[in-house]
């Protein structure tokens, strides 16, 4: 054998990458499942015509009046059945005339109930002679990389390394030493950092596979434009793994059970599957909490997918968000190394 097949390190990493192809319960996690969800979310998300939105007017001039807006589904009603209506959901708007002028019913909570108003004002104003004081024209952009699914597929990337990272490593660590498979490793001449560090450049080969996958199918079935190179694509892709892999060691580190380590890694992801602008923009939410997102590492992670898959972004140009998949990866894996039990 050569010094390559002599090495722990390189032994230890193949036996894991095998471990994992055997079991199929893996392989549709981490291969089958994210391409399941691409397809779910943006078939329920795909780019769509607008909706039609349904209103009710209580005389027949206003009637007249909202059908010119091709946005609106209008019905005529009296005040009984269009209170009804308007209660039970079937309608968002309700309009009536009034002695000083018009008056609209409507839930100001629901969006598509203030879209409404703003259609059905406009509709009756115009019917009554108003004229545009400037004149406006509508551009209307339909571009590869606007849409949702474009949003969602570097977030699912990253989710998806977080996942794999994780359960991949954390999971299989503790089922190993409550199995009491960690006790046969320490009478063998093997150190400790080739252990640890095999059980996280094993994710790096399922990385590229994931990444390639997964893109691969975003390009095939949702043509999707990849702007970035994809050396730069899947260097990140490899801190991502890294990373998390390092997240796992430390979450796996002392646990004895599966129960705990499973605790554990919800009590680390969660935070992150909320804020970390996977399925949704994170910058819905407060401006006091963006520091604290913002330094999460799925957060670094898909801003850097996406900057560099959708708009061309530079490896230079995400310097800040590398580093923090570097300083959480590193910080965790001496902890996990500090900390690690075999027993």
């Amino acid at each position: 054998m050569n010094r390559l097949e002599q090495s722990s390190l390189y032994q230890l990493t193949r036996i894991r990458f095998l471990l994992v192809w055997r079991e199929p319960e893996a392989i549709f996690w981490i291969f089958i499942f994210p391409i399941l969800l691409a397809v779910g979310l943006g078939i329920a998300f795909r780019n769509r015509p607008p909706d039609v939105l349904p209103v009710a007017a209580m005389s027949a001039q206003l009637t007249r009046a909202l059908a010119t807006d091709k946005g609106l589904r209008v019905t005529q009603m009296d005040q009984a059945a269009g209170k009804h209506a308007l209660d039970s959901g079937v309608i968002l708007l309700l309009a009536s005339e009034q002695p000083g002028g018009v008056t609209y019913q409507y839930d100001d909570t629901n969006p598509d109930a203030r879209t409404a108003r703003l259609l059905a004002d406009r509709a009756i104003q115009v019917a009554a002679g108003q004229k545009e004081i400037l004149p406006a024209r509508n551009e209307l952009i339909h571009e590869t990389g606007s849409r949702y699914i474009d949003f969602l597929i570097p977030g699912l990337l990253g989710m998806n390394l977080m996942n794999s990272g994780m359960w991949g490593i954390g999971f299989a660590l503790v089922d190993m030493r409550q199995r009491k498979l960690l006790k046969r490793f320490v009478a063998t001449p093997m150190r400790r950092t080739d252990f640890l560090m095999a059980l996280a450049s094993s994710r790096l080969i399922l990385m590229v596979i994931e990444v390639g996958l997964l893109l691969s199918f975003g390009i095939l079935i949702f043509h999707m434009r990849v702007l970035g190179s994809f050396f730069s694509i899947v260097l990140i892709g490899a801190l991502g793994a890294i990373s998390f892999g390092g997240l796992g060691l430390l979450t796996a580190s002392r646990a004895q059970k599966i129960e705990s380590v499973s605790g554990l890694i919800n009590i680390v992801m969660m935070p992150m599957w909320i804020f970390s602008g996977v399925f949704f923009s994170y910058e819905r939410f407060p401006p006091m909490v963006q520091p604290f997102i913002k330094a999460l590492p799925l957060t670094a992670l898909n801003d850097a997918l996406r900057a560099v898959i959708l708009e061309g972004a530079t490896l230079v140009s995400q310097s800040g968000r590398i580093a923090v998949l570097i300083v959480w990866g590193g910080v965790s894996f001496i902890l996990a190394l500090r900390w690690f039990r075999w027993a």
